[in-house]
């Protein structure tokens, strides 16, 4: 059986599986498996301003946070942040744990992502989650990382979905942009070395945010999700609880 068929037969195996992507057998990207390395804590946005009437996060200005940008050669639209819950909004909390800083939790029963600072903080995103990322469970890394990629439709999702053929992993998938159900950014999860299918990834429905939807993994806000790549460095612990 060819590598391509292993592929695919993974991938079908995954019911509603939004956010599968087979990586490549050799990994040639902007990140790659980069080396491990400590690193002090990065500021939760480099252009906080006084924070305004309705914030929740003191000294966030969300307007700057989830403002329209150009990334990669992409326009990533605003986010109309105050019709999401103000508690899926980034802001640096305490956080009681015995993970590593700078390591990532996802907890799935409350929808949120922490990465974890060192002295009891951390910094919370909110998250939605599909099929996947609410029945997955355990400790992994994260082994690749990627911007702007590619999403592949599964074979289950194009059997009950036929319009989505032309994103089939043979037809090569949906080109990356603002709409790819992967968004801005993903980040591929790995457990003993071996693809779980797991992914984190950004998301142009940020009205899925705090929100569980038929298929997909761990879903952010597209500012959230490039706000959470360039502080993930090597192979950064995960646990999903």
């Amino acid at each position: 059986m060819s590598r391509r068929s292993l592929l695919t037969l993974a991938a079908s195996s995954v019911l509603a599986v939004g956010c599968v992507q087979a990586p490549k057998a050799k990994l040639e990207t902007d990140a790659g498996f980069l080396p491990e390395k400590k690193e002090e804590p990065q500021p939760l946005v480099k252009t906080a301003k006084e924070n305004k009437p309705g914030d929740k996060a003191a000294g966030l200005d969300y307007d700057i946070i989830y403002a329209a940008l150009t990334d990669g050669g992409f326009d990533v639209p605003a986010v109309n942040h105050r019709a999401i819950d103000p508690q899926y909004l980034r802001q640096e909390v305490a956080y009681a744990t015995t993970e590593p800083a700078y390591s990532i939790v996802v907890d799935t029963r409350e929808r949120f992502l922490y990465w974890v600072l060192p002295n009891g903080r951390a910094i919370r995103y909110g998250v939605g989650l599909g099929t996947q990322g609410r029945s997955w469970k355990g400790r992994a890394v994260v082994q690749w990382k990627q911007k702007w990629p590619r999403w592949k439709a599964p074979d289950d999702m194009i059997a009950r979905n036929p319009e989505l053929k032309p994103y089939s992993v043979e037809a090569g998938g949906m080109a990356p942009g603002p709409k790819n159900p992967l968004g801005a950014r993903a980040m591929y999860i790995f457990q003993n070395g071996k693809d779980t299918l797991y992914r984190i990834h950004g998301s142009p429905s940020w009205r899925t945010i705090g929100k569980n939807s038929s298929s997909g993994c761990v879903r952010m806000l597209m500012q959230d999700a490039i706000d959470l790549y360039d502080r993930v460095k090597g192979k950064t612990p995960l646990l999903v609880i």
